[in-house]
């Protein structure tokens, strides 16, 4: 019995080190040089609520001014923060980046916030960018315990506060996979599932456009292909799936990814969708709002004062995208973050009361006495969104088929 149970912890672990040999695994620790201001332990912290969340946060070259309001707008001490400025940005920005974290007294606190520190090459349109989301989710794994991965771009934005969120996922089973699928390719047929490109960022250092090869391939029988959004909220466990799988579908999808057009657009929902384990883990939404362009449907608009209304509506905890400072921004944390410019979102790790005995509207800095969290209209909104998607009627129906 040791010896198979040794064969299988042997097996797991060379699968992790092949399935991973061509990504780095280096993560800066810009938390070094501040003290704890108060008694703040991180592991009590986390267990006292009931979700947790794992952010991947993207960017790229002019990125940072919207990537720091999207931190300020997404940080709880509960959750985790791993933020990659891909390589092709100029150094100069990722060290500001670096700075910025490093230097915000919170985030020093906490420690929950890391940059890594030797990011990829991305290609956004190749599969560099679906090697960088695992590298992300295999450092999240390693690091830390959370409940679901969350994957953003620096373009994206909250509507929802963090309090508002872990309310409403605390009733949520912890299996299910929030992942937008579609076995009908349509018009990606011709434009994504037979053309075969290889994407130079896999092994040069200096950024190009992708290589298209002449001949075209036929859809694959082993497998059935799926394609969707490439923004989800994934379980831990099917994270863990997908970086250590115990069979081999993970890898061999990976494989025939590596030359597949927008393959974070297919590569996820290919493998839930063609997993026994997983396949009824989904449901068929990426909590994104999301207007597109005239068909194909392409390219995301960009969202503005005119979409308010409907981003509110929609109930979901997520948008995309916004231009640097839109006014819409500054709407969205005035009524429904509560975010005053340059502070944190509202939330009951950072609230507690003024010197005077009222309660404090403001949120800049962590309190010493209540952790609790204090979800607003925001938690009922999404838990409307969550009811409907997770009802039996709507769940079992838009399964993968």
């Amino acid at each position: 019995m040791m010896r198979i149970k040794l064969f299988i912890t042997c097996f797991m672990l060379a699968s992790i080190a092949f399935s991973l040999l061509f990504i780095p695994t280096k993560l800066s620790i810009p938390i070094t040089r501040f003290k704890p201001a108060i008694a703040f332990n991180l592991r009590k912290t986390n267990s006292s609520y009931p979700v947790t969340f794992a952010y991947l946060i993207s960017a790229s070259q002019g990125d940072v001014p919207k990537l720091k309001r999207l931190l300020k707008a997404l940080y709880h001490p509960g959750n985790y923060y791993l933020v990659h400025m891909e390589s092709g940005a100029p150094a100069s920005e990722r060290q500001e980046v670096a700075k910025f974290v490093s230097r915000d007294p919170v985030f020093g606190v906490v420690g929950n916030v890391w940059v890594v520190g030797k990011p990829n090459l991305v290609t956004y349109r190749g599969p560099t960018m679906l090697g960088t989301t695992l590298h992300a989710m295999a450092m999240l794994l390693r690091t830390c315990r959370w409940d679901w991965f969350i994957n953003l771009s620096a373009s994206d934005y909250p509507l929802v506060t963090q309090d508002d969120l872990m309310q409403a996922f605390s009733e949520v089973p912890k299996d299910v996979n929030f992942i937008q699928h579609a076995s009908r390719l349509g018009w990606k047929f011709n434009k994504r599932a037979k053309p075969i490109i290889i994407d130079p960022g896999l092994y040069s250092s200096n950024k190009s456009e992708l290589w298209w090869v002449i001949k075209q391939r036929t859809l694959p029988t082993a497998f059935k292909l799926y394609t969707g959004s490439a923004w989800m909220v994934l379980s831990r466990s099917f994270s863990e799936y997908s970086i250590a799988g115990w069979e081999n579908l993970p890898r061999t999808l990976l494989l025939y990814y590596a030359n597949f057009v927008s393959s974070p657009e297919g590569y996820f929902q290919t493998l839930v969708c063609n997993s026994e384990d997983y396949k009824n883990t989904t449901a068929n939404n990426d909590l994104h709002y999301i207007t597109w362009d005239t068909p194909p449907k392409q390219h995301p608009r960009s969202l503005g004062l005119r979409d308010y209304r409907k981003m509110v509506l929609s109930n979901r905890p997520f948008a995309r995208k916004f231009k640097q400072d839109d006014p819409v921004l500054s709407k969205i944390d005035r009524e429904l973050l509560k975010k005053r410019r340059g502070e944190f979102a509202y939330g009951g790790w950072c609230s507690g009361t003024t010197n005077g005995g009222k309660p404090r509207r403001t949120c800049s800095n962590l309190q010493s006495m209540d952790y609790g969290l204090r979800p607003g209209l925001g938690a009922r909104r999404l838990k409307t969104l969550l009811s409907r998607v997770l009802s039996v009627r709507n769940f079992n129906k838009r399964q993968c088929k």
